[in-house]
C-alpha cells in the first residue's frame, strides 16, 4: 500500500492550515512542485527555519520538486509578518553575499541534482526587470488594498498603532507575484511555509486565480515554541541559533536539543529527524520510564546535529558532551575543547607560576572561584573543587604535565561554576 506523504507530515506535527482539502489528494495522488521562499536577511539560516526545510525534505523524498526561493528582492524590503518594528534595509552586496551562505546551507536538506532534483531560483531575477508602472498596471491592479488589510501582517500592525511603512506593506505584493511567476514558468501548484505566511500565500493564490483563471494551493506549518512558551531557537542569553557553526557552534547547538524538555522532546524528534514511529515510540517509553537517562534527547541532539553539521562534528560533540564532566576531557581534540568552553571565565597566567607547583587553593584564587584563601581552602576540603575533572587534594601541586594540552586548567567548584586558566 502506497504510504500517504501527507499523513506523514500530519503525524509529524508538520501542518497548521491548508487552503483546501484538495492539498491532500494534491500531494499523495500526483507529482508537484511545490515552492517555500527564504529571504537571506542573514548570513545564515536558523533553527527557526529548520521546519519547513524538514518538510520540503520530506515532500521530496515522497517524490515532489522542492522549488527554494531565496528572496534577493523581497530581502531587500523585508516581510512584517510577525514583527513589530520594522527590517533595516539591507544592501545588494550584503544579499548577494548571504545567498552564497545560504544555498550550502539548503543542500544539508534538499538534493539538487537526480530525479525531482530541487530547483533554486531567486525572485530577483523577475523582480528586477519590472519598471515601477510596469508593477503597478500589470499585478497591483489585480489586487485590493481592502484584501491587504486583512491579512495578519498588516492587521496586526496597524491595530497595535505600530508604524508600517509602504515599502514594507508592498511585501505581500511581491510574494504573491512570485507565486504567480513559479506557477507560470514551472507549474508550480503548492506555495508552503510558516503559518505567520498564510496572508501572504493567500493572496498568491487569489492572484493566480484573477489572472490565469486556475487554482492554486497553500499549506502552512506551525511557528514552533517551547513547553514553555519561549520562542524555538533562542539561547538562554536570546540569541539565536544559527545553522552556521562559525556563529552557532557545533557543540552549542547540540547542547540545545540535549536540553530540551521531555515535554518537548518528542515533537521535536518527529519534526527534525527522520527516524519512524516505532523508533520514536521507543524512546518515549523510554523517556516516561528513564527520564534520567534522556535517552530521547541524546539521539534528537545526534541525528540533528549530523544533519546539519555532518557526522564528524556531530561524533564529536556528542563525545565532549558526554566527557565534559570526566577525566576524558583530555581525549577530545583541542579545538573542540575550546569550543565547549568558549564562554567560560579565562584567565591567563605566566608558566613559571607552575615552576615550584602550584597549590589548588592559589589556583582557586587566582581563577576567581574563591575570594580568599581560606574560602579555597575549605572548598578543597569539603571534596568540591575538581581539577581537570578530578577532585582535588589539599596537599597536592599542579605542575606543567598536569595541563590539557600543554596550556589550560579546568578548575570546577560543584558542578556549575567552571574556570579555565591558561598558562603562557
Amino acid at each position: 500500500m502506497k504510504t500517504s506523504v501527507y499523513r506523514e507530515l500530519e503525524w509529524r506535527g508538520f501542518i497548521k492550515q491548508k487552503t483546501s482539502p484538495a492539498v491532500e489528494a494534491l500531494l499523495d495522488n500526483e507529482r508537484v512542485k511545490c515552492y517555500a521562499g527564504f529571504d537571506p536577511t542573514a548570513r545564515s539560516l536558523q533553527v527557526g527555519n529548520l521546519v519547513p526545510l524538514m518538510a520540503l525534505s520530506h515532500l521530496q523524498r515522497a517524490g515532489h520538486t522542492p522549488v527554494i526561493l531565496v528572496g534577493g528582492a523581497t530581502g531587500m524590503i523585508g516581510d512584517p509578518s510577525g514583527r513589530s518594528t520594522e527590517r533595516s534595509l539591507l544592501t545588494p552586496e550584503v544579499l548577494r553575499d548571504n545567498l552564497q551562505l545560504v544555498r550550502a546551507q539548503l543542500e544539508r536538506f534538499c538534493r539538487f541534482d537526480g530525479d525531482n532534483a530541487a530547483i533554486l531560483v531567486n525572485n530577483a531575477d523577475w523582480t528586477a526587470k519590472f519598471s515601477y508602472l510596469d508593477f503597478l498596471r500589470e499585478v497591483g491592479k489585480h489586487i485590493t488594498v481592502k484584501d491587504m488589510l486583512e491579512k495578519d501582517s498588516a492587521k496586526r500592525r496597524l491595530e497595535r498603532e505600530q508604524s508600517l511603512s509602504y515599502t514594507e506593506f508592498s511585501y505581500m505584493i511581491l510574494q504573491a507575484h512570485d507565486f504567480l511567476h513559479l506557477f507560470d514558468e514551472l507549474g508550480c501548484r503548492l506555495q508552503v511555509g510558516g503559518d505567520d505566511q498564510w496572508g501572504n500565500i493567500t493572496l498568491g493564490m487569489d492572484l493566480i486565480r484573477k489572472m490565469r483563471g486556475q487554482e492554486a494551493h497553500g499549506l502552512t506549518f506551525p511557528l514552533l515554541t517551547t513547553a514553555s512558551g519561549e520562542k524555538l531557537g533562542k539561547s538562554v542569553t536570546g540569541a539565536n541559533l544559527w545553522l552556521d557553526g562559525k556563529l552557532t557552534s557545533p557543540y552549542q547547538f547540540y547542547q540545545y536539543f540535549f536540553n530540551a524538555s521531555d515535554k518537548d522532546v518528542v515533537a521535536y524528534l518527529k519534526l527534525f529527524t527522520y527516524l519512524g514511529q516505532k523508533d520514536i515510540l521507543a524512546l518515549e517509553q523510554a523517556t516516561q520510564a528513564h527520564p534520567e537517562e534522556r535517552q530521547a534527547q541524546k539521539r534528537l541532539a545526534r541525528e540533528l546535529t549530523a544533519l546539519v553539521h555532518g557526522e564528524a562534528a556531530a561524533d564529536g560533540v556528542a563525545k565532549a558532551s558526554q566527557v565534559v564532566f570526566s577525566e576524558g576531557i583530555r581525549d577530545i581534540p583541542e579545538e573542540l575543547f575550546r569550543e565547549v568552553f568558549a564562554d567560560v571565565r579565562t584567565s591567563t597566567l605566566p608558566a613559571g607560576d607552575l615552576a615550584a607547583g602550584l597549590a589548588p587553593v592559589d589556583a582557586m584564587v587566582k581563577a576567581g572561584l574563591a575570594k580568599s584563601r581560606n574560602e579555597a581552602r575549605r572548598l578543597v576540603e569539603q571534596g568540591g573543587v575538581y581539577l581537570n575533572n578530578r577532585k582535588a587534594a589539599l596537599d597536592e601541586k599542579i605542575t606543567a604535565d598536569r595541563l590539557l594540552f600543554g596550556r589550560w586548567l579546568l578548575l570546577r567548584k560543584g558542578r556549575k561554576e567552571t574556570c579555565l586558566l591558561r598558562f603562557e
